[in-house]
């Protein structure tokens, strides 16, 4: 209701009594401006169709309220078209379902710990695919350490060398299991056994199936909202994934190379076009690479922010950069929808596609269009320039004075500095290229 006050999100992720540091939370529930479970209703047609304008709108004002954050957030992922029915979504989940629980099957029979309901923290193979049978204790598992360990060996060598996929794979379940004994630890959600496994097990199912990136720190900041969001583990599984597709160029490593360089690469060009200034400052002090930010690139801010505050940014950032075409990229198919809906042609209704979106599909560049994400540390990052520019003199000033904004950052706030810097540094982009035209 219009004019009714506002209410803290923070009871919808309960905090662990114990937890004394975590971070205040800002976003709150407002009526009127957050999407509301009366608003998200209303936004379907009979057939099930979604109005994503209006629904972009709404999360632009004021967010998402937590009831229905898991099933919005799939649409804005790419998980179901907007156009779609409710009958073609329902078809779409079960068949995904079914398609995760092959999936997981097949991770179960090369390691049985996966769906078992627990979960490894110590290494299973050695560097030359050997399983190891030493009896190391390991307690998430609630298993006896010498009986099973034994076992556990016994079953991965019954057929034979394992394959080099396999024992790739197998390298990761201790470093998974390892983090997400340590991910968002502060809330109620897992003192519970079986949600720490389900993120064990959705982290282990991803990593088999994507063999280039497997598993990389980090991930696990990323997957956790998924599983507290949508109670379906596979619906979390599939929301995660399609996570991924975005992100997972940052994972991408080589001996020389991290794939989140490439970002901090684009966020070292804008800040020299927004703000050389500061830019200058930060080469001076030897951070010109700009790996003070790797972290929130990386994780998209998880550590800057309150947990409920940094789902209230990632929303915010999805809807400014939605797609609608992202069903269809990543489905690679036909729901008998208007070939408009999903073509690249100029007859696109542009109220379909979030505000940061909207601008891009303006610029006439054969560059890819940088991410939202990049904008927004750049706009943190503009406003501490002063604070930079005066008080840092060496890197470990920067990363204070950054690390100290833990908490304190405005997650709309933020959104709206980085389409302010967006429009600047295209602006300032297009002068300069019409001037070396000239």
């Amino acid at each position: 209701m219009r004019g009714a006050p506002s209410e803290p999100a923070d009871s919808y992720y309960e905090v662990r009594p114990d937890s004394t540091d975590v971070p205040a939370t800002r976003f709150r529930i407002k009526p009127g401006k957050t999407l509301s479970v009366r608003k998200w209703l209303a936004a379907f047609s009979s057939d099930g169709q979604l109005d994503i304008g209006k629904t972009l709108n709404r999360i632009h004002r004021g967010g998402i309220h937590p009831a229905i954050r898991g099933e919005v957030w799939e649409f804005l992922l790419g998980c179901y078209h907007p156009m779609s029915t409710f009958d073609e979504r329902k078809q779409i989940r079960q068949n995904r379902r079914a398609q995760y629980v092959r999936l997981k099957n097949e991770c179960s029979k090369m390691f049985p710990v996966v769906g078992s309901g627990k979960y490894i923290t110590a290494p299973v193979i050695t560097e030359d695919g050997q399983p190891i049978r030493n009896p190391v204790v390991d307690l998430e598992t609630n298993l006896d350490a010498n009986a099973n360990r034994t076992e556990m060996a016994n079953e991965l060598t019954s057929n034979g060398p394992l394959d080099m996929k396999v024992v790739q794979w197998m390298h990761t379940l201790h470093q998974i299991g390892l983090d997400v004994k340590r991910t968002d630890r502060t809330l109620l959600f897992y003192d519970k056994p079986e949600n720490l496994s389900k993120l064990w097990d959705i982290l282990s199912v991803y990593a088999w199936i994507d063999i280039d990136v497997g598993y990389c720190q980090g991930m696990s900041d990323l997957c956790s909202p998924m599983i507290i969001i949508l109670e379906n583990e596979a619906d979390a599984f599939w929301c995660f994934e399609r996570l991924m597709r975005r992100l997972r160029g940052n994972f991408q490593c080589t001996e020389t190379f991290v794939g989140v360089q490439t970002q901090l690469s684009n966020l070292a060009t804008v800040t020299q076009v927004i703000d050389p200034k500061l830019h200058q400052h930060l080469e001076t002090l030897g951070g010109g690479n700009y790996l003070f930010a790797f972290r929130m690139l990386m994780v998209l801010f998880r550590r800057e922010f309150s947990f409920c505050d940094s789902l209230y940014l990632w929303e915010m950032m999805w809807a400014l950069e939605y797609d609608p075409d992202l069903f269809s990229l990543y489905e690679e198919l036909e729901l008998n929808m208007e070939k408009t809906e999903g073509s690249k042609g100029k007859s696109k209704p542009t109220r379909k596609y979030g505000k940061y979106e909207r601008e891009n599909m303006k610029i006439k560049s054969v560059d890819a269009p940088l991410p939202i994400s990049v904008f927004l540390v750049a706009s943190v990052l503009k406003d501490k320039s002063s604070v930079l520019l005066h008080q840092a003199r060496g890197l470990d000033d920067v990363v204070k004075i950054l690390n100290d904004m833990t908490g304190n950052l405005d997650a709309k706030k933020a959104c709206i500095g980085a389409l302010k810097l967006h429009k600047k540094y295209v602006k300032a982009k297009t002068h300069r290229n019409s001037k070396s035209m000239g």
